[in-house]
């Protein structure tokens, strides 16, 4: 068969569903093949970021990569922000471009670049087709990589001329492997390490919620009722109406939630990456007593030294230590200021539910009614700015993964393209994204594929005409901030050329029935609110210096 035909085989083999992007010239022979296929669907993005963005989100919801696609030059280029915000969000992702023939790269040519050399920092491996026999090996090895633990981007080039060659190789069919477990022994030392502690709290990370790992954190807690204190992407981790539930961290050093981190004799730390939330933000002493438990070895940090290191499959390992805590009878902490904890944050979460203000609407009510209009089960995708502060510290989960937020390489767009492939995914279930207004701009094109699709999408956009974080931050730095103003356009308007249905809300006590009628919608819908920023300045007086980063 024809090379690129071989290269849909693979993908098919490997059981991918869908490859996102705006195809060119240097692909047209992978395009033809993949028309040819009735395992996967090609989704034509109106940029290659929002395609990045949207296999990004397919992989962080099923486990399992989808591919984005892009040509040569700047097709390639145009995709590196989405990639390289899949990687470091550790979601599994292929990614797909062309290449001039094989005969000019080495030399001065219209549009050629080295994209291999361009991917290889924001990826786990890249690599380019040489020859048509290699597909099989280079597809099935860019899969395992990808998924394999901590999952990310895995770059795949395919020459144009390679592509029109014919071979007589065949896909390698996957096979299922287990992930290694963690030694019996050093499990003990580690429970005889949370056996001695009086005052232990859980540090849950973006790996809690991969691998069926929550299933067994949830026993775990229920067992011992030691809080836990989540990261922005492990929301959900346990469920916050679980009196263990502690809610997230990593908005600022001193917020309530970090005095149960503060006062802890023992700090178990699972799945967590340091890529979200610095251990000097939270170990500023490096003093702290760390069981360290992940599928891999901690990264050497002065502010993160554990006593224990517990490296294997971490759901496997949560059993090892339920386990244990069941032979011994059941452990006894004292945990009461962790509750006086809970009590405290709920309290600031439900602040301004009864607002009824006109003009604008604070961030706490409009996460409030966000909340109330979504099921357990459905999603809330966050895209970068001050709202991401507010959703990660106000709002909060029943599940895993319904509320993804971009949090290791940060990249404002990421929203709208992510509630189109969550609705891809999740067809039945509710998926809303929040947007400020400059990060929905950044992708708005992707307006068009939403309504192409069909997309039972809402976009809750926070308006507040400047790049909001950035004030926030530099007015807590210097007491003021520089001009970062800017316009927006009609958003009624907006939504009507795209199709889509179109609210403009500015009315506290409105919000909720506006919310819920968008969903009723057929179609995706469009909600606007002009947010009040104000509490931005509110809640760092209130809590102290802003440490997370955009």
């Amino acid at each position: 068969m024809k090379a690129s035909d071989l290269f849909v085989k693979c993908l098919e083999a490997e059981g991918i569903e869908y490859v996102f992007g705006v195809p060119g010239e240097e692909n047209a022979d992978f395009m033809m093949s993949l028309e040819g296929s009735d395992r996967i669907r090609f989704v034509l993005t109106r940029h290659e970021q929002g395609a990045a963005f949207m296999a990004e989100v397919y992989g962080r919801l099923t486990g399992n990569p989808a591919a984005c696609l892009g040509t040569l030059g700047p097709g390639a280029t145009n995709l590196i922000t989405g990639v390289a915000d899949s990687n470091m969000d550790r979601a599994p992702l292929l990614v797909l471009t062309g290449q001039g023939t094989t005969h000019r790269l080495h030399k001065e040519s219209h549009q050629v670049m080295d994209v291999v050399a361009m991917f290889e920092p924001v990826t786990k491996w890249a690599e380019t087709v040489r020859t048509p026999e290699a597909i099989p090996e280079i597809v099935r090895k860019s899969v395992s990589i990808a998924t394999t633990e901590k999952p990310g981007a895995v770059h795949i080039e395919l020459p144009e001329d390679i592509a029109k060659l014919e071979c007589d190789a065949r896909p390698i069919l996957p096979r299922r492997r287990r992930r290694p477990v963690t030694d019996d022994k050093i499990v003990n030392q580690a429970f005889e390490l949370l056996a001695s502690a009086h005052k232990p709290v859980i540090l849950a990370g973006n790996g809690c919620i991969r691998r069926r790992a929550s299933h067994q954190l949830k026993l775990f807690c229920d067992k011992t009722g030691i809080g836990v204190v989540s990261t922005f992407m492990a929301k959900g981790c346990v469920d916050m109406d679980a009196d263990y539930c502690l809610y997230t961290a990593g908005l600022g050093t001193h917020d309530r939630v970090n005095l149960a981190i503060d006062e802890a004799d023992l700090v178990i730390s699972l799945g967590f990456d340091m890529v979200e939330y610095h251990p000097r933000l939270w170990n500023p002493n490096a003093d702290k007593r760390i069981i360290h438990a992940d599928f891999l070895p901690a990264e050497v940090d002065t502010h993160y030294v554990p006593e224990v290191e517990l490296v294997g499959d971490l759901a496997h390992l949560l059993w090892m230590l339920n386990e244990r805590v069941d032979a011994a009878g059941g452990l006894t902490f004292d945990l009461d200021s962790q509750r006086a904890l809970r009590r405290d944050m709920g309290a600031d979460i439900g602040e301004h539910g009864d607002d009824d203000t006109e003009g604008t609407i604070r961030p706490q009510k409009a996460l409030i009614d966000a909340r109330a209009v979504l099921g357990r089960h459905d999603i809330l995708l966050s895209d970068v700015g001050a709202h991401k502060m507010w959703i990660a510290r106000h709002y909060h989960c029943h599940e895993p993964n319904t509320c993804l937020i971009p949090n290791g390489f940060c990249s404002m767009g990421f929203a709208l393209p992510g509630a189109i492939a969550a609705s891809l995914v999740f067809p039945d279930r509710r998926v809303l994204a929040v947007s400020g207004d400059a990060g929905f701009l950044m992708n708005v094109q992707e307006m068009e594929t939403a309504k192409r699709l069909g997309s039972e999408i809402t976009v809750l956009v926070w308006e507040d005409n400047e790049y909001g974080l950035i004030a926030w931050k530099q007015e807590n730095e210097f007491g003021h901030h520089t001009d970062l103003s800017f316009g927006n356009p009609d958003w009624l308007e907006l939504a009507s050329a795209f199709g889509w249905n179109g609210y403009y809300c500015a009315a506290s006590r409105d919000l909720e029935g506006v919310l819920e009628s968008s969903f009723r919608e057929e179609g995706p819908s469009l909600v606007v609110i002009p947010i009040d920023y104000r509490e931005n300045r509110i809640l760092t007086r209130k809590l102290g210096e802003i440490t997370a980063t955009l």
